[in-house]
């Protein structure tokens, strides 16, 4: 099924950060001169896309990477903004993480969401952040929300790349994938941490669909049997290189 992927207000009653917080993903953003392409979506920065994504698909399957279980879009939305509120409360600028865990995606999604240019090159997220003593540090929370009003489409989410401009390259790649929240995306999990792996994962997200990393032992089976089915192929990484992470 595809469609609109606004968020309509009048679901938005019990998600998490407040009504008020939510109406704000349910307005018509002002559409960009050379964005056409961001209409359906109406999310113009990356914070908005995840606000949206986790109204509307509460309870589907978002993302699925070991250690952690499975987490619907709500689960997911509130891991990102628990480490958002550590990232914060830290007082970082520009950061990045690299723990090879799916941390890492949380962090990314949590910098983007607070207005933080990810830079491979810059500090990186304290572990505290990511899980431990620091993760839904309470004194950032209110510097999160804050944030609402200084996210916009120029705001860079990386070296050279602005939200607005990511969000469009996602619009424009998504309508070759064709992908939306009926997708399941099987990734190579081996690839986790290169440029094509986030891209995917920022395409799933973008489409609502729900993202699985996949073991190497699983990608290696060419074969089932009665018993075990051959699983299906794993999405070739290449189609996400285009993005310019």
């Amino acid at each position: 099924m595809r469609g609109t992927w606004g968020l309509d207000p009048a679901g938005a009653d019990g998600v998490y950060a407040g009504a008020k917080f939510c109406s704000e993903a349910g307005k018509r953003q002002p559409t960009l001169g050379k964005s056409r392409l961001l209409r359906h979506c109406e999310a113009m920065t990356l914070r908005l896309l995840l606000i949206q994504r986790a109204a509307r698909l509460q309870q589907r399957p978002a993302f699925s990477c070991a250690p952690w279980p499975t987490l619907d879009y709500a689960a997911f939305r509130n891991r990102v903004e628990g480490t958002a509120f550590g990232l914060l409360a830290a007082g970082l600028g520009a950061c990045h993480a690299d723990t090879g865990t799916p941390w890492d995606w949380a962090a990314e999604v949590a910098a983007a969401a607070s207005g933080l240019r990810w830079d491979p090159t810059a500090l990186t997220v304290p572990e505290a952040v990511l899980g431990g003593a620091a993760f839904n540090d309470e004194r950032g929370r209110g510097l999160f929300h804050d944030r609402e009003a200084l996210v916009t489409t120029d705001t860079p989410f990386t070296t050279g790349l602005t939200q607005g401009d990511f969000l469009q390259r996602l619009a424009r790649l998504n309508q070759r994938l064709g992908w939306d929240h009926d997708t399941v995306a099987r990734l190579p999990r081996a690839a986790w941490g290169t440029p094509a792996l986030r891209g995917a994962l920022w395409s799933a997200l973008y489409a609502g669909a729900h993202a699985v990393l996949v073991e190497a032992s699983e990608v290696e089976k060419g074969f089932g049997s009665w018993f075990t089915p051959k699983p299906e192929p794993v999405d070739d990484l290449a189609r996400f290189g285009g993005l310019g992470l």
